[in-house]
């Protein structure tokens, strides 16, 4: 297996993805493939993936704003027959250890659909398991969606004198993905 991260739009390295992403997240949950080249284009994405015998075992799209201290993970999925295997949490573990590498991210900030269902508590548990916490009890609903959303986080270097508010970071999540659909 090899990990590979890429923060320049690779054609070919998409096509092998893109069928876990739209799986994994739905037409409605997915972001248009001209905004995700658009992101590439302007600096603010990298594709990670695991692959295996040239197929795409797992995939996630990071992002950041200009310089920004914080790496938001905006998509992360695994091949659908390879879920519940412990792929997902090796897969984020080499992200982590990627981010890690780069001096200016300080935490790992991601959005987790809250709302009272057994999926909601399935995807929390997970990334509790990954080393994120919940950061308060506020949650966000987007205008498109009826999904409520909390703010989860995993500090990379000390955690902060003054703590992390949830709706701080969904806000910066939500001008992430504004930003985001800004085409140049």
């Amino acid at each position: 297996m090899e990990f590979i991260t890429t923060q320049q739009w690779d054609e070919d390295l998409w096509l092998k993805t893109k069928d876990i992403y739209n799986v994994a997240f739905g037409e409605h949950a997915t972001k248009p493939e001209k905004i995700i080249r658009n992101m590439f284009a302007r600096g603010y994405s990298a594709l990670h993936v695991l692959i295996e015998n040239d197929e795409v075992l797992a995939m996630a799209l990071t992002g950041s704003m200009p310089n920004s201290s914080v790496l938001l993970l905006d998509y992360l999925a695994v091949r659908k027959k390879l879920r519940g295997h412990g792929i997902g949490k090796d897969f984020f573990d080499y992200i982590k250890a990627w981010a890690q590498l780069q001096p200016h991210y300080k935490q790992i900030l991601l959005e987790v659909e809250c709302d009272d269902i057994p999926e909601n508590y399935a995807r929390i548990h997970f990334w509790k398991k990954c080393g994120f916490h919940l950061l308060d009890d506020y949650k966000h609903c987007y205008k498109w969606g009826p999904q409520h959303y909390m703010a989860m986080v995993l500090y990379l270097k000390e955690k902060p004198r003054t703590p992390l508010k949830g709706e701080d970071c969904l806000k910066c999540m939500a001008s992430f993905h504004k930003a985001s659909y800004k085409l140049s």
